[in-house]
């Protein structure tokens, strides 16, 4: 198992670097703290040149349930062109950890996402896939494998494949800073052509700041930038947690 879960995160951040991935989408990591609440803010914004402006947004409220399964609820949201966001899903998120942190070389743990549209025709969305972690020294490494489709959807669909990676240096609690990719590949066994797929990557920073009494503001926010022809020129996003 060590050796094989090893394996999978140097393939996953050795592939591009570089799905249709949504503004607001952010990096999974595979531990759970159990009896942790949190609000969550998500916030994303893409520009590519010629195309309109996309923004999305999201409230949630997660809860560690057991030692090795966080939930949460979100209400999503979306607007173009700075116009004013409404409302556009409600996802359920749950991610569980299947192996003890530090226990082994990587850390892993595995992800279901069910999402409902606001539009019943998109069906219901369903993202899953394995997330793993491994540290050297001050550096953290996170690979994330997802798989997306949707179902009783009026339009045809098929199994996708994203990927995320993120790598952090942990200077000081407050601030982190390190690099973020997010991609999309197409259809898991048959990946589209090379100007199709979405990569971006880009600088990011991260930080924990105590308030006391088991309560924390934790932040991070990246800016991605296109690093293949069909990916927004530009991503701002950006997520802050208030933890208790």
């Amino acid at each position: 198992m060590k050796n094989y879960a090893t394996i999978l995160l140097a393939g996953a951040l050795l592939s591009p670097l570089f799905a249709h991935a949504g503004p607001s989408d952010y990096i999974y990591t595979p531990t759970v703290e159990y009896g942790e609440k949190e609000i969550d803010f998500k916030y994303g914004d893409a520009r590519k040149k010629g195309d309109p402006r996309v923004a999305a947004s999201s409230i949630g409220f997660g809860y560690g349930a057991t030692e090795w399964w966080f939930t949460e609820l979100y209400i999503k949201y979306k607007g173009q062109n700075g116009e004013h966001m409404s409302y556009d899903a409600i996802e359920w998120e749950n991610k569980f950890q299947l192996t003890e942190t530090g226990k082994y070389p990587v850390d892993i743990g595995f992800l279901l996402e069910i999402e409902r549209p606001k539009d019943r025709t998109e069906g219901w969305e369903v993202k899953w896939g394995p997330l793993f972690q491994t540290e050297f020294g001050k550096v953290q490494l996170n690979a994330n494998l997802l798989f997306q489709r949707s179902y009783r959807s009026e339009a045809p669909s098929q199994l996708e494949f994203k990927y995320q990676w993120q790598a952090k240096y942990r200077w000081l609690k407050q601030f982190e800073f390190g690099l973020q990719g997010l991609g999309e590949m197409g259809k898991w066994d048959h990946w589209s052509k090379s100007d199709e797929r979405i990569h971006k990557v880009g600088p990011a920073i991260f930080g924990k700041v105590q308030l006391g009494d088991k309560q924390a503001i934790k932040y991070n926010a990246a800016w991605l930038f296109a690093a293949s022809s069909a990916t927004p020129d530009n991503t701002f996003r950006m997520q802050a947690e208030y933890e208790f």
